[in-house]
Formats: structure tokens, sequence, C-alpha cells
């Protein structure tokens, strides 16, 4: 199998940046839907007084993972918030106190076996902390009489531009990114692991190398600086040579995959039993003076978060996440998620208009899952499903990279989300 891939420019400007933890904000508006699978229901009422930690919306869904107070206050509003994807999301206004009160629920979880672990991991909060958002509990959660894997591959290759929050996350804390692995090893009897991170960043390598020597049963593996290596099907490929095909999880192969920022928020929450209430971000982009890595609290608005970095210039582009995978924020207000590890601002941002397909076949060569872009892009145009279910549709990442390099700037990354939600749909009806 032969893997397409492209090189990007890295713009790793925050990359021997420190991580700075900024101050609690006055005032937080947390999401109820901080994640793939089921919108939360509060579990607070106007009025009530929250300490940092309590739940403060959860479901009884598998696939969800409860939401947690990041500051101290009373709740003062239930709104809803216009999130990047298009909808309006419930959310839960909370006004600090200034007291920075910890609630008394958080302590260390008693585990004594694998259904203890899966339960702590699920109290906890967490969720993949690359960008999709996948509860940790979900995933975790196989049914080992089904399909039990034998490697657990950490994802540390943080291949898009700009962002180094995973890369911080080495340096400063690779301690715990070790005793996330080991304990996730222990409790789901895996034997194996690998930590995937890109070749450009040997101090990352050379720590995680140094931390896991005395464990012959876990890989640092030094991949390739390429787009989109830190794509979940690709890497599989890229650490085992294991193929996820399509309609597949990584399971199916015998993997399971964790961000590396995940992986050490885990060995934190067994060790102190505070749940995700914050998380390290990026903030970088052309009118950034000092890019930089900042531990920011869940709900904290963009603006509040931009006021500790120095800009120059208003932004006419704020992306949450990369510039490849990541979306455009409406406005400064909104506020901070779980799934958000970037923050970029930009100005005097370029506006293409795309133009006729020159059948140059850049796409097809960039496509890291082999698919024909522009023949998706024509299926979809066409609303033909037989021919999107054929051109294998959903195989697709996701990772922008036929955009990237098409030179008559088609949407054809755009396309094929539209393209995979109007199969989605025909398939519902049975067409």
């Amino acid at each position: 199998m032969t893997v397409h891939k492209i090189r990007l420019p890295h713009f790793k400007h925050s990359a021997e940046s420190e991580t700075i933890a900024l101050p609690l904000p006055s005032r937080a508006v947390i999401s109820t839907a901080q994640h793939l699978g089921a919108v939360c229901t509060p579990t607070v009422n106007i009025g009530d007084k929250v300490k940092i930690g309590d739940v403060i919306a959860d479901s009884d869904a598998v696939m969800s993972a409860p939401v947690h107070a990041s500051i101290s206050g009373t709740v003062t509003a239930f709104t809803e918030v216009l999130h990047i994807s298009g909808r309006n999301m419930p959310s839960i206004v909370i006004e600090s106190d200034g007291k920075n009160e910890i609630s008394d629920a958080v302590k260390p979880p008693v585990i004594n076996s694998r259904e203890d672990f899966l339960a702590a991991v699920r109290k906890s909060g967490s969720i993949g902390l690359g960008g999709a958002g996948f509860p940790t509990s979900m995933k975790l959660g196989f049914d080992p009489k089904e399909k039990h894997p034998d490697k657990l591959i950490i994802n540390g290759a943080e291949c898009e531009p700009y962002i180094t929050s995973d890369y911080r996350c080495f340096i400063e804390e690779g301690e715990k990114v070790l005793d996330g692995a080991l304990l996730m090893m222990k409790y789901l009897d895996i034997p194996e692991c690998v930590i995937g991170i890109e070749d450009n960043k040997p101090k990352a390598i050379e720590k995680m190398r140094g931390l896991c020597a005395s464990y012959p049963n876990i890989t640092v593996c030094a991949l390739k600086s390429s787009y989109p290596q830190g794509a979940e099907k690709t890497l599989i490929y890229s650490t085992t040579g294991r193929v996820v095909k399509e309609g597949q999880l990584p399971i199916s192969c015998g993997c399971i995959v964790i961000n590396s920022s995940t992986c050490a928020f885990i060995s934190d929450y067994i060790k102190t039993g505070m749940p995700l209430v914050s998380r390290r971000i990026t903030v970088d982009g052309n009118i950034v003076k000092k890019p930089a890595n900042f531990k920011v609290a869940v709900g904290m608005s963009i603006a509040e978060i931009v006021e500790h970095a120095e800009l120059d210039g208003e932004p006419d582009r704020i992306i949450l996440g990369g510039p490849m995978m990541g979306a455009c924020a409406f406005e400064l207000d909104y506020p901070l998620s779980k799934t958000n590890n970037a923050v970029l601002l930009f100005k005097d941002s370029p506006i293409y208009s795309p133009s006729s397909c020159i059948r140059c076949g850049r796409c097809v060569r960039a496509c890291s899952m082999g698919l024909m872009p522009t023949a998706l892009e024509t299926a979809f145009d066409m609303r033909d499903a037989k021919a999107l279910s054929r051109l294998n549709v959903n195989l697709c990442v996701n990772c922008g990279a036929c955009s990237y390099v098409c030179p008559a700037k088609r949407n054809l990354a755009e396309k094929n989300q539209l393209a995979k939600a109007f199969l989605r749909e025909q398939t519902k009806k049975g067409v």
C-alpha cells in the first residue's frame, strides 16, 4: 500500500515557549456539547453555586462525556452559542465568585480493576484532545471477548502548522504521557505501545526515548514529517503497517489510538481526581507578536485569552485548531471548548475564487486515502449517492490536502464533508 502525503511549511514559532497558566476568567460559557456524540443535559439550575470540578451536565448515552465547571461561582444563565459547525449549542454560563474553590468531589479515584479504570476515565470527562473530541471511555471501552487490541498507539505527530501544544506536553509532561500509557496497558491488558512523534521534534523524541528506555514493550517511533501523518488511519499504517478498512474502527486491526495530551490527562486525573476543566493551547498567527502556549480554562472566551498575547492589529480571520483542519470562529467572544488545541489569528488573509478544474491530478496524488477528489466533487454535484459510495467517500479524513494543492482553489475538502452527510441521509432513506 502506498500512502500519499504532502509537505507543509511549518511555523512552530511557539515550540520553545513554556506553557503559561492563565488566570481563571471572570465568566465561563461552557457548552454541553464538548465532544462527538450525545449533547449533555444540564444537571444544575440557574442560581446554583458550583465549584471547580463539579459536574454541570451529563448524559446516559454511551457516546458522551460529562461536563464540569471550570471556575467556581454562580450559574446565571442557559444560553445557545453558535458552534463552528453552524449549529446552536446549548451552553451554561457561570459567573465567577473569585474564590477558585475546588469541589469536594475532586479526589483521586480508587482503581482495582478494568471496570474501575473505565469508570474513572468516563467520570473525568476525558475526550480526544487532538481535536476530534471522541469520548475516551468509549474508545477504551471495547469488549475484550469480541476484539482485543495488541497495540496502543500514542499520537504525538502534531503535523499541522503552528500548533505546538502536544509537543510542549512531551517536553513538560513526558512522564505523565508515559504513566498514562502504562495505566492503559495495565488495566486494558494491551501488551505493546508505540509513541509516534514526527522527526521534526527531536527533543520530544529524545526525551520520550529516555523515559521509555527501561520498558521494552514501549517503542518511540520517529515518523517522517509529512501531512496528514497524525490522521488516525495514516498513523496506524506508519507505525504498524496495518490498514483500517472503510467503515471500520482502529480496533478492527488490533489498535487503539490516543492523543498524547489525552494520555497525560488520564495520568493526572488518576493521581489528582481533577476532571477535564482546562487544557493547553497554542496562540499564534501573523498578528501575534509573541506566539505562546497557554493553559486555559474551558469556557474562557477567545477575547480574554488573546488579552495575554501581544497582537499587531485586528484579526480578519480566527481559526480554532490548525489551518488545515481547524474551523473559523465567528467572533472573539467565542468560548473555548475541550477540543480546541489552538487559536490562530491572522490579518490580510487571502480570499480565493475557485476556477474550473484543469485535470492536473494533484489532488489525487495528495490524498492519503487514495481517493479521487475531483470525481467525488462531480458525484456530489450530481447528487449521485451510488457513485459517492462506489468512490469510497467515507474514507475521507477531512485533512484538506486536496484543497491545499489544488491550483484552481476548488473547495474539494468541503465538498467531501457535504458529500458524506448527503450519503448518510440517502442511506437512512434506503436510497
